[in-house]
């Protein structure tokens, strides 16, 4: 049986440990690794926006292990369901109640040998269903794009499908290399994912282009009308 003291000891959880929201860490990328990593970021916070219990941050410091300031890990990507989209200091697993349900590394020459190992052992000892990897300037990991899927605790490597496009099953989603760069493919709706400037630069550009038409068949209209009536004038003239 166990004493009183020890009793103590197994039931004690600080409640006053602090959390830090930095690491301390240079954050130093290249313009090219910081420019597709926030475009990654913000692509799929456009798609689960309309799902407000999606979770998607970047670069945020989680803690796996409650009362071990020591236990974090900082995702350069994550996204969870069910735990809502608001703003976050810190993601403290046992408060949110889940680990994320995807988490993507943007490797780089002094990140790519742990992402390869120590991160991956963490994310798989924590149970996140997937892990994918990219490295924007294709120098260092052994494939641009990587993705691992967890099967019994174990990850694997999902194979690219006939389009090169690499399918997380968390997301529903395909990661592809487009034009030199990551890119995202919905299958269900057929379509890129965008961020929401692309959607709305699209769209702007389908208005004027559906403006110039409507303004050249206006035209079109006009000088037909235009020749009509001179024929009549020129009937009426004869007559």
């Amino acid at each position: 049986m166990a004493t009183k003291a020890e009793k103590k000891r197994l039931s004690y959880v600080p409640t006053d440990v602090f959390y830090p929201a930095e690491d301390g860490k240079p954050m130093a990328a290249s313009d090219l690794h910081r420019h597709q990593l926030t475009w990654t970021l913000e692509a799929l916070g456009a798609h689960f926006s309309p799902d407000p219990s999606v979770y998607i941050s970047g670069d945020i410091l989680m803690y796996y292990v409650q009362g071990a300031p020591n236990k974090s890990i900082s995702p350069d990507v994550l996204v969870t369901f069910g735990i809502g989209m608001k703003l976050r200091r810190t993601y403290l697993v046992w408060e949110e109640g889940k680990v994320p349900d995807f988490v993507m590394e943007f490797s780089s020459e002094s990140t790519y040998r742990n992402d390869l190992t120590n991160k991956m052992d963490i994310y798989a000892s924590l149970g996140i269903k997937d892990y994918f990897l990219y490295d924007a300037e294709d120098l260092y990991l052994p494939s641009q794009l990587m993705g691992y899927e967890l099967v019994n605790g174990v990850y694997i490597e999902v194979q690219p499908d006939d389009n090169g496009g690499i399918r997380s099953s968390a997301l529903g989603l395909d990661f592809r290399i487009r034009d030199e760069g990551i890119a995202i493919f919905d299958p269900v709706a057929n379509d890129w994912v965008r961020t929401r400037a692309e959607t709305e630069a699209i769209r702007a550009d389908s208005a004027e282009a559906h403006a110039a038409q409507e303004a050249n068949a206006r035209q079109k209209v006009e000088a037909e009308n235009a020749k009509l009536r001179e024929q009549l004038s020129n009937l009426q003239a004869r007559s």
